[in-house]
């Protein structure tokens, strides 16, 4: 049986899905999730003590063009009952029993969700908000803006992800001679929200030639693609999915299938290829595609704002409510990601495998690691999500930078345009040691307004949006007693992107800091950022 991977369009809908299941039921002698274990993202771990963490009382959100079941709502339901859905809506109203039940859907929430013993979801004690936007035959953006903002509004306001794993084509959007270059409604939309309601949007990203492409432009997202097997272990870029550049005969899809002007349009990687999927009525089938990696991330991100929620009900030195913050949780992901497996002395950070690119490349031949102007690859992004050392990145608590602060932290924190004073620096408070790596990501906001003709700061069905653009900001490694950033160790300066990278080698133990640079104003004097940094320090 031949299998097309994606994408499959579903005419039922306007929209597209971002996965194809392989029909069939499996057997009772099913392996365990290996995804979610050491082999894949390595969640499992964070459910178990020490940690104990399955996502209690923290929002996330779904919004598809069909929905999962709800029991009490929907009839008949697998009797296991192994997806306890918080609330379902049809847009921006509760659903209707029977109304807009999906089997797409049902799984991608299964994977954040499930409390079956068999295939537990990777936060399965998390509170999911699920909305199907419906069929809508053309031009549907308007209505799954609304639907967006309406998942997003759930929870008193507190969602702390969404996930999206469908998307539109250029086909379907209105503008003329649409390309990807952040300004389709949708796309748009997402970034507003991310911002106004702080919502850390996970996009499932773009597979094949003619696929979904809308929203993957967004800025303030982040997008995934997917992984397969290699030796046993999620760390091959699947062949399914695209990248951000093209070229050769390629290059007619960029713009149309990648963003434009080089922008990268894969952030981070996880998990999506044959996998085992929980559908509606509780039986299993096997699939692949970015639709099922997205959750993964999503459901992450419910396990680390569980701990964050735990370490401000203790009033834990070196948190504060920053931790909730949409940009924190895109840093601490992107830059906890692994990349080149650590030999075991600590050098490369305690990663725990080398992941390559469909040409069986690694990060250290990528453009990414020798260009100062290329933050991340474009097939891998900045590596493949690792739960667990992300809630190591996590842990390790928040820094200012009035003070020397830890060889592992993230802050959350503004820089403003001030002529030569228009930066921020970290000193890290301990020699880094020579031949180790450091990582350290810098993430900030494009600048999306909504055009609010009645002043009600929501956003309506016929309104629209306004690109105030992106500041530009720049990344430094630096040695600690310099002011010249002529000296940088490293640097990462790409004039296109919001996120900084990076990546590289010190070259000796010496002390050194951090600083991220406001280079460019575009339209906010102040602008906000999230850092993390993981370094080694001399022992």
């Amino acid at each position: 049986m031949v299998v097309r991977h994606i994408c499959q369009k579903f005419f039922r809908f306007s929209g597209l899905i971002l996965g194809v299941t392989i029909a069939g039921i499996c057997g009772p002698a099913i392996a365990a999730p290996d995804w979610l274990g050491e082999a894949g993202i390595d969640a499992l771990r964070l459910h178990q003590a020490p940690y104990n963490l399955l996502g209690r009382k923290i929002a996330i959100g779904q919004v598809e063009i069909g929905r999962p079941g709800q029991f009490g709502l929907d009839k008949p339901l697998s009797r296991r009952r192994s997806l306890d859905v918080t609330q379902v809506f049809w847009r921006d109203r509760p659903a209707k029993t029977g109304s807009n039940l999906d089997g797409h859907a049902s799984q991608v929430a299964n994977i954040m969700i499930s409390k079956d013993k068999r295939f537990p979801g990777v936060s399965p004690a998390a509170r999911l908000y699920s909305a199907a936007i419906g069929v809508i035959r053309k031009g549907g953006q308007p209505q799954e803006c609304l639907t967006t903002q309406y998942i997003a509004m759930q929870n008193g306001g507190d969602v702390r992800a969404i996930n999206f794993s469908f998307g539109e084509s250029l086909e379907e959007d209105t503008r003329p001679n649409p390309i990807l270059d952040g300004n389709a409604l949708l796309t748009q939309c997402i970034d507003w929200s991310a911002r106004v309601h702080n919502v850390l949007y996970v996009i499932a990203g773009n597979q094949g030639k003619g696929g979904i492409p809308i929203p993957t432009d967004n800025f303030n997202g982040i997008n995934i693609a997917f992984t397969m097997r290699r030796d046993g272990v999620f760390r091959k870029v699947d062949f399914a999915n695209l990248g951000s550049i093209f070229s050769g005969k390629l290059q007619r899809l960029q713009g149309k299938e990648g963003n434009i002007d080089g922008r990268r349009s894969v952030n981070l990687l996880a998990p999506g290829s044959n996998l085992f999927l929980l559908g509606i009525d509780g039986k299993v089938t096997k699939g692949s595609g970015t639709s099922f990696a997205a959750p993964h991330v999503t459901g992450t991100v419910a396990l680390l704002q569980e701990y964050g929620d735990k370490q401000l009900r203790n009033k834990q030195p070196n948190w504060s409510l920053d931790s909730r913050r949409h940009e924190v949780m895109k840093a601490v992901l992107i830059n906890s990601a692994d990349k080149i497996k650590d030999n075991g002395d600590g050098l490369l950070l305690g990663m725990t495998r080398t992941i390559i690119d469909q040409q069986n490349r690694d990060w250290l031949v990528s453009e990414a690691f020798s260009s100062r102007d290329i933050p991340l690859d474009s097939q891998k992004g900045a590596g493949q999500l690792n739960a667990f050392r992300a809630y190591q990145q996590f842990s390790s608590g928040q820094y200012s930078p009035d003070a020397p602060v830890a060889p592992i932290g993230w802050d959350y924190r503004s820089v403003t345009a001030n002529g030569n004073n228009s930066f921020r620096d970290y000193v890290i408070n301990q020699p880094l040691k020579e031949g180790s790596f450091v990582a350290i990501t810098l993430v900030w906001d494009r600048l999306v307004e909504l055009n609010d003709s009645n002043n009600n700061g929501e956003y309506d069905l016929e309104e629209t949006f306004i690109d105030r653009g992106l500041n530009h900001l720049e990344l430094y490694l630096m040695p600690a007693n310099s002011n010249n950033i002529n000296d940088a160790v490293w640097s990462s300066v790409s004039a296109v992107d919001n996120i900084q990278h990076i990546f590289h080698q010190i070259p000796k133990g010496d002390r050194y800091k951090i600083r991220v640079l406001y280079r460019q104003q575009v339209n906010q004097p102040s602008q906000p950022y999230s850092l993390a940094w993981w370094t080694v320090p001399q022992r």
